[in-house]
């Protein structure tokens, strides 16, 4: 590829990155009035759905106070985001790639229906790996274009993180949900429940010296 393809097509990732800077990456799960469940990268329109923010730019690298202020405010401005799933090969040299030049990044997991829905809602599909650099969007792996949009992004070539620095955990796409409450046990009462006919209660003991079936004279001794 000549020189002036390559500088063209870091110009224009450039400005695809500049273009939305200022714009967070964020993941809205969206309860509408009749309770269908959605997941955007925007706020609701409808006033009556409710919104929950599962993710965005705000947090994760951008406000670790350990990385260097350089790298603090690229990744304040094109936060990185990488969507992996379990066996997927691409994923890990996606994220490879990440941990040897030194980017820090939001790693979120895509094993469960509910993860594959969010992950439909942001990239219209559920091909993994998927990422993004601010609000350009990666669907698959390829080194050399991550590498493009990081080098537009102002990412280092080499790693400049502090030593001891640990890149934290996956965690899920989507919420996991609450467990459903199950109905308390029936008390034992309700097991011996009268079925409609009157308890018969047992007879009361004779009086002393009354007659008996064993003794009907009722003799006492």
């Amino acid at each position: 590829m000549s020189v002036a393809r390559l500088a063209a097509l870091a110009a224009c990732a450039t400005g695809a990155l500049l273009a939305t800077a200022t714009q967070a990456q964020q993941v809205h799960r969206i309860v509408g009035p009749d309770g269908k469940v959605t997941f955007s990268d925007r706020a609701p329109e409808d006033k009556k759905a409710q919104s929950t923010v599962l993710s965005t730019a705000s947090g994760g690298a951008a406000s670790n106070p350990a990385l260097p202020s350089e790298l603090r405010q690229i990744a304040s401005r094109f936060p990185v985001t990488l969507y992996t799933g379990e066996s997927c090969s691409p994923c890990q040299q996606a994220r490879q790639l990440l941990v040897q030049r030194g980017v820090p990044f939001t790693e979120r997991s895509v094993n469960t229906n509910d993860d594959l829905d969010a992950l439909r809602r942001l990239s219209g599909e559920s091909a993994l790996p998927f990422g993004t650099i601010g609000r350009q969007q990666l669907k698959g792996f390829s080194d050399a274009q991550w590498t493009q949009y990081l080098d537009a992004a102002g990412y280092p070539a080499q790693s400049r993180l502090p030593k001891g620095y640990t890149q934290p955990a996956a965690t899920p796409l989507a919420p996991a949900k609450a467990p459903t409450a199950s109905a308390p046990d029936a008390p034992q009462e309700a097991a011996s429940a009268p079925t409609g006919r009157p308890r018969r209660q047992a007879p009361p003991p004779p009086p002393p010296g009354a007659p008996t079936p064993s003794n009907p004279a009722g003799i006492r001794f």
